[in-house]
């Protein structure tokens, strides 16, 4: 690299801003039971879109990788919207059941194949939601296995609630009010049998706004590629070392996928392994589709990253005498790719740390240098600055030589260069 990290700082850098709506919804005792998510193209609090398609499929992408379900959510419930496209489609499974009501669009036909999809959606254990529902007994079908219906007062009368709610109540289902302004009709709801509750009267919706580099087109192609053939885990992996986003990216979407994950992420390998190859081929094509990936690895704060995991790796392959697929190397690897997260998402790496499910020893490398990871990623460092009176300090106190690492920094660079020429 050769620059100051404060030059590539200073660079104006391709980000993208990343914003989703949330809005509480409350029970008969007015306390939050879970959130709806919603689609929304700024921070000005409302949505602007012209494919519901694209806009149910941008709320799940960016829920589970850019913000992270647990972020958003906490330990409540997120209602998200389901147009008939992404109900019939394999990426509605990533989604974590058991923290998922999937509100079935009111331009949704109810018919014998979508009744199917639903059905089997709820024996996975997914809750179900008609939203601006309207009473129609040819939906009774419907209202046999859904959980929950969503009636407007906005478009209702207070006559039509009235009739739609006593014909309802002979079904096994909760009612939840929508645009609920003012303390008469929440009161009024509760008199009729509604048990939750959302609307203005309670909090408007919020927007969260996150920064993030636009992720690489190119990457997410080729990772699609790769998963439609044989699906090998060495190419797959190959392809996450190759764009750091993308890595971030996996490690974020596990975490939301396998909420109250456990098992600390060691590597990029150990979080393929968990999330599955049918999931992440599902989260690939939603991506997409989602147009959530856009431009080229052309950041060079991410080409930076990249370029540090593969020197990190290549010095603990010398100091152990171990091979590239070892797990301490990618363990290094992942240091290397994810030590410059916190600049391109313009937040601390203790917020980023929060919300990934990192090693011991990878979280000690990136918050304190500490640790043979920090001791490694700190000699990266120094060593892209340019600053060789304190890298003479810092290979003493590796005991690596120096030919050794200018080694290591050429097999990077070469590395890095080689994937360019792919690309192109």
């Amino acid at each position: 690299m050769g620059k100051q990290l404060n030059e590539l700082q200073n660079q104006k850098i391709d980000r993208q801003e990343i914003f989703l709506g949330r809005q509480p919804i409350l029970d008969v005792r007015q306390e939050i039971m879970g959130y709806e998510l919603l689609f929304r193209s700024s921070d000005c609090n409302r949505s602007t879109y012209d494919s519901q398609n694209f806009a149910s499929a941008s709320v799940i992408s960016n829920a589970l990788t850019n913000f992270g379900l647990h972020e958003v959510l906490g330990n409540k419930v997120g209602f998200i919207n389901i147009t008939e496209d992404v109900l019939l489609s394999e990426t509605i499974e990533l989604l974590p059941r058991e923290y998922i009501v999937l509100e079935l669009l009111e331009t949704m036909p109810f018919n014998e194949v979508n009744e199917a999809r639903a059905r089997t959606l709820k024996a996975q254990g997914f809750r179900l939601a008609l939203d601006d529902h309207t009473y129609s007994s040819t939906n009774a079908a419907f209202y046999q296995f859904v959980d929950i219906i969503k009636i407007n007062l906005l478009e209702t009368t207070s006559e039509d609630c009235r009739e739609m709610v006593q014909k309802l109540k002979q079904f096994p289902v909760v009612l939840l009010a929508e645009c609920v302004e003012t303390m008469e009709q929440f009161e009024e709801c509760q008199e009729l049998g509604f048990e939750l509750f959302q609307g203005y009267f309670f909090a408007r919706p919020i927007v969260l706004k996150r920064k993030a580099p636009d992720t690489s087109k190119i990457g997410m192609l080729k990772l699609l590629e790769s998963l439609r053939g044989d699906m090998d885990i060495d190419d797959i992996e190959a392809i996450f070392r190759t764009y750091p986003d993308l890595s971030y990216n996996l490690i974020k979407l596990v975490n939301s996928v396998n909420v109250g994950l456990r098992e600390k992420i060691k590597n990029l390998r150990h979080a393929i392994m968990i999330l599955g190859l049918d999931k992440l081929r599902r989260w690939t094509q939603l991506a997409i589709y989602a147009c959530a990936a856009s431009g080229g690895i052309n950041n060079p704060l991410l080409e930076m990253a990249a370029v540090r995991g593969r020197f990190m790796e290549y010095l603990t392959m010398l100091r152990h005498g171990v091979p590239r697929n070892n797990e301490a190397v990618d363990e290094s690897f992942l240091a290397g790719i994810m030590s410059l997260m916190d600049i391109l998402f313009e937040t601390s790496m203790e917020q980023i740390l929060q919300e990934l499910n990192m090693s011991d020893a990878v979280t000690e490398a990136l918050l304190n240098r500490g640790g043979e990871l920090g001791e490694l990623l700190a000699l990266a460092e120094t060593l892209e600055q340019v600053n060789f009176g304190e890298v003479q300090t810092l290979v003493e106190a590796t005991d690596i030589p120096l030919d050794r690492l200018l080694d290591a920094q050429l097999d990077a660079y070469k590395w890095r260069s080689s994937m360019e020429v792919a690309e192109g």
